[in-house]
């Protein structure tokens, strides 16, 4: 045993990693859950897509100056470090090995499996089913050993997933767009003239500033986990150079195909049919491209979805390794061992398996017509964001340090990514908070606040951490 690993991901392999990663189930089902925040208001629906995918840009801009800079372990840890020393850096890996990168990789393991049951279409119940769980778990041990015995290949499987998923988007967004202009669909959509809503709602056409708030979190997962991307910096040729490049191309590939394909999307269908279906995108693609390509969608999806978890797991699987090689965390001499045949950490990519494990069976308890955990049942996909982007912050603004960089990288983008953050933390708190309040009340229901019951679990698991956090000799 050793503890390097070697670099053996390219530029191209990288920027495939940030869109596959980024590029998973939330933009196809999403779109519904969007307009359905704002009302079928389809503008507020862009803006969201937008604002989203700029605060993304913003971030992973003042990410990629710090990558041209630093280069250790893991991405995110090591600007961690660079920040607020060691022992932040820590607390930052054990976040991100615990909640953040477990729970949204289990979250598109069950949704591969979710659409795997739609397709063979013999369960009873394919969403939440014990049919559902056995194969999210089967495709998450999958993953797993892609992972941690051929990283090669799951780097290769990362591309071509990548390339696959984005073929029924861009076809979308290209013919769906050209149709819905032609034939006054978009436009009518936009205007709220050709919506056809349904019986009791009413389209609104008007700026929502409430709505594009929840617009915003409900988006957040579809474009959420290109901070795993860096997590391979220690695995990339020429790090410095190509993980900075394959942030920004990566992140702008994606926003342009996201807000595309929302437009395409809207040019194919009225909202009001997306609005009382589910499967509203599935019905777009039939009126397009007719009831076999209906069908190859679900496909186009699983693809979607294991290629995302897959680029997922590769943060899932290094986890431990990235604070154990500082010395940090428990027995960091056996976490922090990299197999000389794989050159992988296979104890830590066990653990890292284990905990996906675990957030698997919490969402799917947490999300059963009679929930297993109570007040505790909040959401796994988009919670975290709150802590994720809190936990940036003074990452961003520790980069205001550095003499040696010019006034626009030295302050305006760790102030503006800073900003961005806290929009980012704002709204996932309104969202799951105030706005859940509000409606719980107009519905005469009661309510718990998701929000605060998710930073209960987030400062256990901290105060777990705390447990472990002495530096130790390895």
């Amino acid at each position: 045993m050793e503890n390097k690993l070697t670099k053996k991901y390219g530029l191209f392999t990288a920027i495939c990693m940030v869109v596959g990663i980024v590029i998973g189930s939330g933009i196809f089902f999403k779109t519904e859950a969007v307009l359905g925040t704002t009302n079928g208001n389809v503008l507020t629906g862009v803006l969201g897509l937008l604002v989203v995918g700029i605060i993304m840009l913003i971030c992973s801009y003042a990410f990629s100056l710090l990558a041209q800079k630093y280069e250790k372990v893991n991405g995110i840890v090591d600007y961690a470090e660079m920040a607020l020393g060691e022992k932040f850096a820590y607390y930052v890996g054990w976040f991100m090995t615990l909640i953040y990168t477990p729970a949204i990789t289990s979250v598109l393991a069950w949704l591969s499996a979710r659409y795997t049951c739609v397709l063979i279409g013999k369960f009873e119940d394919p969403v939440t089913g014990p049919e559902c769980l056995v194969i999210a778990g089967l495709f998450l041990a999958g993953g797993y050993a892609l992972n941690a015995l051929s990283p090669i290949l799951a780097g290769k499987f990362q591309v071509s997933g990548t390339i696959i998923k984005l073929i029924p988007l861009c076809l979308m967004a290209v013919i769906g767009t050209v149709l819905g202009l032609k034939n006054g669909q978009l436009v009518g959509n936009f205007t709220g003239l050709a919506a056809n809503a349904p019986e009791g709602m009413t389209i609104s056409t008007g700026f929502d500033l409430g709505g594009l708030l929840m617009a915003a979190v409900a988006l957040a997962f579809a474009y959420e986990g290109w901070i795993i991307a860096t997590s391979i910096n220690a695995e990339l040729k020429d790090s410095k150079k190509n993980l900075p490049i394959a942030l920004m191309v990566g992140g702008a590939i994606v926003v342009a195909v996201y807000v595309l394909y929302y437009l395409g999307i809207c040019g194919a269908i009225p909202v009001g049919e997306l609005l009382s279906s589910d499967l509203g995108s599935q019905q777009a693609f039939i009126n397009l491209f007719g009831n076999v390509f209906g069908t190859l969608l679900t496909v186009f999806i699983i693809i979607s979805c294991l290629c995302t978890m897959n680029g997922l797991m590769l943060g899932c699987v290094r986890g431990m390794y990235s604070f154990a090689i500082r010395g940090r965390g428990p027995k960091p001499a056996m976490f922090a061992q990299v197999d000389k045949v794989t050159n992988m950490p296979h104890n830590s990519a066990v653990v890292g398996l284990l905990v996906c494990f675990a957030w698997l069976v919490y969402f799917y308890g947490a999300n059963l017509t009679t929930p297993w955990f109570g007040p505790f049942c909040f959401d796994s996909s988009e919670l975290p964001i709150i802590t994720l982007y809190a936990l940036y912050i003074p990452i961003f603004l520790s980069m205001m340090k550095d003499k040696t960089q010019p006034f626009f990288k030295r302050f305006v983008v760790p102030v503006a990514a800073s900003l961005c953050s806290l929009f980012m933390v704002g709204a996932a708190i309104y969202s799951h908070g105030i706005a859940k309040y509000q409606a719980a009340v107009a519905a005469d229901k009661p309510f718990t606040f998701p929000a605060l019951f998710y930073l209960i679990v987030f400062a256990v698991v901290i105060a777990v951490g705390a447990l472990f956090a002495k530096k130790k000799k390895i």
